[in-house]
């Protein structure tokens, strides 16, 4: 296993970034593109108020798999929310690699802090 330095784990971070942003980005403009196809002329009734469905993971699944432009949407949205939460597991991996000990402290401590603010009930 080579050895990591600073430069190597900052541009592999940023490349992650990049690569969640793209790809959420992408999901979402497919999504966007399939709603406007079968929606984009109709005409919006403001009067009543539809939440949303697609409130968990199984169900924005689901709605992909039925080929829902919503559900592709929530999914790069999803996408988006996921990518800082990867960075921050790359980093522990990154700073693993370096066997830095303080650096993994602190990343993991980030991402317990993470998973605990999106998987704890409100």
């Amino acid at each position: 296993m080579a050895h990591w330095g600073d430069d190597e784990i900052e541009l592999a971070m940023g490349r992650v970034l990049q690569g969640g942003v793209v790809l959420a980005s992408v999901v979402m403009l497919a999504g966007a593109v399939l709603y406007f196809r079968r929606h984009g002329l109709e005409i919006p009734h403001y009067r009543v108020f539809r939440g949303s469905e697609l409130r968990s993971i199984s169900s924005v699944s689901r709605a992909v798999a039925d080929g829902q432009a919503r559900g592709l949407i929530q999914l790069g949205a999803l996408i988006m929310i996921a990518t800082p939460v990867l960075r921050v597991a790359f980093a522990v991996y990154g700073f693993a690699r370096e066997r830095d000990g303080l650096y993994i402290g602190i990343s993991l401590t980030v991402l317990s802090l993470l998973a605990f603010g999106l998987f704890t009930q409100r």
